[in-house]
């Protein structure tokens, strides 16, 4: 069997709304990456209508 080099670390990826995150690697050396979403649509306070 042929062992495994450690896999190198790669830096965050940034994008307007997205940023990835390379993980550790667990137990059988797979790594995986983590996404996170920032917030672009603002939720805007609902005001009742007013009446004619």
């Amino acid at each position: 069997m042929s062992e495994q080099k450690p896999k190198p670390k790669v830096p965050d990826g940034h994008s307007r709304f997205l940023t990835t995150r390379q993980n550790e690697p667990n137990e059988k050396g797979f790594v995986g990456y983590e996404t996170i979403w920032e917030t672009f649509q603002v939720e805007a306070e609902y005001e009742t209508p007013k009446k004619p």
